[in-house]
């Protein structure tokens, strides 16, 4: 988006305003991401408190309960024991998908390709995944990359109508150039809350997203992420 100009303004004062309309914008999309992380923050804690805290618990009590009748009533302990090997496993299931949502195991372990990869699988329409690096990339652009994708297509697959979709990554000139579109009726609004959440997200690591998405011709998210801080 092209600069606005001032009659009499210099050059120089211009790419000063342009300067603290940035950092302006990068203060409010930063706050919407702190905001949104306490939230986040207090769904973590209370599905903690009501699912597996809940059932560590439980457990806590049932070998409690095991330990004391293994002398007097062995016989009811297997039952116990059984029980209380049902609610660690279901502890360990409700902790992973938990963790799931928080930071993917896939992206830290084995890199974005395989995250992207993953994503493609998940999705309720054919997504092509193309350009990703073999070489690992600064955590913090493989997380917005990860996240960006992740919305994209959950967004496609709420509202575009789209038969397939794709997913493009290329690295040029020190930067993370990605891509996400589908084939289905266009018209998102840029200015939306979801949209705005992905902006966000981009703006807080100083990269740049632009959304095309005209009238029956489908949507393309496109992001731009520095490599270097």
């Amino acid at each position: 988006m092209e600069p606005i100009r001032f009659p009499g303004e210099s050059a120089e004062s211009r790419r000063a305003r342009a300067l603290r309309e940035r950092v302006d914008h990068l203060h409010h999309a930063r706050q919407r991401i702190i905001t949104a992380a306490d939230a986040e923050r207090q769904r973590i804690e209370r599905d903690l408190h009501d699912g597996a805290q809940q059932r560590l618990v439980a457990l806590t009590v049932m070998l409690g309960l095991a330990e004391s009748r293994l002398a007097s009533d062995p016989a009811s302990v297997a039952q116990l024991i059984a029980q209380a090997r049902e609610e660690a496993q279901l502890a360990i299931k409700e902790l992973r998908e938990l963790a799931h949502g928080i930071h993917p195991t896939l992206l830290s372990e084995r890199g974005l390709g395989a995250a992207l990869e993953a994503l493609a699988t998940r999705a309720p329409l054919p997504v092509n995944v193309s350009g990703v690096p073999a070489f690992r990339l600064p955590s913090a652009v493989e997380s917005t990359a990860y996240f960006v994708t992740a919305e994209a297509l959950t967004n496609v697959a709420k509202y575009a109508q789209a038969g397939a979709a794709f997913v493009h990554v290329s690295v040029e000139d020190d930067r993370l150039h990605l891509q996400v579109g589908d084939d289905g009726v266009g018209g998102a609004d840029p200015s939306g809350t979801g949209l705005r959440g992905l902006r966000d997200r981009v703006d807080a690591v100083d990269g740049a997203l632009e959304v095309r998405s005209p009238p029956g011709g489908g949507t393309t998210v496109r992001v731009e992420l520095p490599l270097q801080g």
